[in-house]
């Protein structure tokens, strides 16, 4: 990712070029966790199951390129699925800037650490089962996610 211009994630999302848009993401895998959503109230229940392809210790997809097509509801983000980030995890980078809000200093573009994400507790590792594994869904909420 050599194009990466100084402090792009102060810029607007829509004027990120395709590299700074991919670095803006920490690593934590939150976004590959299943989770329910009450159609009522649009609330999100986040569950301790990830994706198949994930790979947990690194929290990077085995075939991130492919991944939609592998995992149909794999969402890949857009400034249009941005609009009402609601059901991203309340940490990730790309709802946070939607938001107007600013990245947290664990982030590794602001700390130019990627071992933050771990050390403040922040990444999935440790703690999920691989939806190969998991039972029903609703079985796996979990309340120490966002």
């Amino acid at each position: 990712m050599a194009n990466l211009r100084a402090e792009f994630w102060q810029l607007p999302l829509e004027e990120l070029n395709r590299d700074e848009w991919e670095a803006l993401c920490d690593g934590c895998a939150k976004c590959c966790l299943h989770r329910l959503e009450d159609a009522d109230t649009r609330e999100i229940y986040f569950t301790n199951v990830h994706c198949r392809l994930l790979d947990v210790p690194s929290g990077q997809c085995t075939d991130y390129w492919n991944r939609s097509v592998k995992v149909p509801d794999c969402v890949t983000l857009t400034m249009e699925n941005l609009d009402d980030p609601y059901w991203l995890p309340s940490t990730c980078a790309y709802r946070l800037l939607a938001e107007g809000k600013p990245l947290p200093q664990w982030h590794p573009l602001i700390s130019g650490d990627t071992e933050t994400v771990f050390q403040s507790g922040n990444s999935i590792s440790g703690r999920t089962v691989c939806e190969d594994d998991a039972d029903e869904l609703s079985h796996h909420i979990i309340t120490w996610l966002k």
